[in-house]
């Protein structure tokens, strides 16, 4: 994680449950909900109509990632501040360089998320 060694997380890391994670959201990132909401209902439809429910699963993973992220406030607006350059950025390198930063901010959520899964 790019957080300082120093930040704390506002809240503890819920279990990748829909509720918990619902919970989480609305506590550190109400602004998110509607894209929960949203993205869930997309999640719960495709489980719906196919053979099993990898949507569901791949759901709770990005929101486990996203809120573990968002648990940070300092690698929380770091993250946005990538995205921001990596969109508006004058030069491909800097481009490169926001993405591949961003890219590190993901691998070590996906990892914590991971490590703390049961």
């Amino acid at each position: 994680m790019s957080a300082s060694a120093s930040e704390q997380p506002l809240i503890p890391q819920p279990s990748a449950s829909i509720g918990l994670l619902r919970d989480a959201v609305a506590q550190i990132a109400p602004a998110a909900l509607p894209a929960f909401a949203r993205e869930l209902i997309q999640a719960t439809d495709q489980a719906r109509r196919g053979p099993d429910l990898l949507p569901l699963r791949r759901f709770t993973a990005q929101w486990a990632v996203y809120v573990h992220i968002q648990r940070y406030p300092g690698t929380a607006a770091r993250f946005r501040e990538l995205e921001d350059l990596a969109v508006a950025a004058d030069t491909v390198e800097e481009t490169r360089s926001a993405v591949a930063e961003l890219g590190r901010i993901l691998d070590a959520a996906h990892a914590a998320v991971a490590r703390e899964a049961p």
